[in-house]
């Protein structure tokens, strides 16, 4: 894609989203940095029916090292891989307390020290919490980067390192969530749906499907 197919891209995410958020449920940073660890290979809302029941019984640090890695368990065991998630929680709740007083650190070097913590969880934090210009790539972002043009790379480190290069500054502070929604509800991985897409016009996918939709002129 051209840059100024670009940035029209991001124009119209931000018209039909201006606010766009990240669909796991949490009050405070620290359920975010648990609940993006619990979605690795887990869909957002499994994650979010399980983590419903355990944030309301450990909604801290301090309470989830109390309630244990067995009853972190027993809370999510609904999810994929729960055993070895149940003890990351447990592990860095514990680091959390010694290492930062219970608060979520903003550096993407402290996080990733942490059990459980990769460089898209750490990413996912330092967005959605403490609004820096990281980009989590994960299967979504990868698809429609590569689909459309937008970044293409072999693997997540080269799309978020060209995305970082290409999505204008002005957007980049909520690219990540647009992409993902974008992925997740309109350029699927089977059939996207190509007619509902609103940047249809600007996508270099060559294969698309259904029947574009009418759009209003621009001004």
């Amino acid at each position: 894609m051209t840059r100024e197919a670009i940035a029209q891209m991001f124009e119209r995410f931000a018209a039909a989203n201006p606010s766009p958020q990240t669909e796991l449920e949490y009050a405070s940073p620290y359920q975010l940095l648990v609940a993006v660890v619990l979605s690795a290979q887990a869909t957002d809302k499994s994650v979010n029916i399980a983590t419903r029941g355990l944030f309301k019984a450990a909604p801290t640090p301090e309470a989830m090292v109390t309630l244990g890695e067995a009853g972190i368990a027993e809370h999510i065991k609904t999810i994929g891989l729960y055993r070895n998630k149940a003890k990351n929680v447990a592990a860095l709740s514990h680091l959390l307390l010694e290492r930062h007083l219970g608060d979520v650190p903003d550096t993407r070097d402290e996080l990733v020290a942490l059990p459980g913590v990769g460089r898209k969880t750490a990413n996912v934090v330092l967005n959605t919490i403490f609004r820096q210009p990281a980009m989590a790539v994960d299967t979504h972002i990868f698809r429609v980067s590569n689909r459309t043009g937008l970044a293409s790379g072999k693997n997540v480190d080269e799309v978020e390192q060209r995305l970082l290069k290409r999505v204008p500054k002005e957007f980049l502070l909520d690219a990540h969530h647009w992409l993902i929604l974008h992925g997740r509800y309109t350029c699927t991985a089977r059939k996207p749906k190509c007619g509902e897409c609103i940047v249809r016009d600007l996508c270099n996918f060559k294969d698309k499907t259904d029947v574009p939709i009418e759009r209003a002129p621009e001004d």
